[in-house]
């Protein structure tokens, strides 16, 4: 059987949403916003809380970035993230950062039943996650790194992270 490349056509959107939302405090690039809303898309996030200084749309370069996604995925803006915390924590929802800390998980060793519900939380571009977020946070997780480098863009973080979790939360093994 031919192997062959299938075009956009092919692809039929799913309208399934996963227990999983974005927190993205001060993430000041539109770039970055629009790839975290083309990555939303691509797992079926349920929604982006933008907080603090975040670039928000209507935006030229998040719709250009996102392909238009951010008009697929649902998303909200409040200055102050740690309320959304609450209303999340209330609401059933694990609180997990992605960030280097002196006590940060593995991502590989991170613990996910189909049925949790989980706000991941990425790092801004130039501080990583703030400490008060990191303080209500229900754990730290990190992506190994084995280059020279100790991070990476916040995008691409955040899609190797969300690609994890989205593999735990559709996961039909006991």
């Amino acid at each position: 059987m031919k192997n062959t490349q299938l075009d956009h056509q092919s692809h039929q959107a799913s309208t399934t949403k996963l227990p999983l939302c974005f927190l993205a405090h001060n993430i000041n690039d539109p770039i970055n916003i629009g790839s975290l809303f083309r990555i939303a898309d691509a797992l079926g996030v349920s929604k982006i809380f933008l907080t603090g200084s975040s670039s928000v749309p209507p935006n030229p370069k998040i719709k250009k970035t996102s392909r238009s996604a951010d008009q697929y995925v649902d998303y909200e803006f409040r200055e102050d993230p740690t309320e959304i915390i609450g209303q999340l924590r209330t609401a059933g929802y694990k609180i997990i950062s992605l960030e280097i800390t002196s006590t940060s998980l593995d991502i590989r060793k991170l613990k996910i039943q189909p049925t949790d519900k989980i706000c991941l939380i990425p790092g801004s571009e130039n501080r990583g996650v703030d400490q008060t977020l990191l303080s209500l946070s229900d754990s730290t997780i990190h992506i190994p790194m084995l280059g020279n480098n100790s991070s990476m863009n916040v995008a691409n973080a955040t899609a190797i992270a969300s690609f994890e979790i989205f593999k735990e939360l559709t996961s039909t093994e006991d």
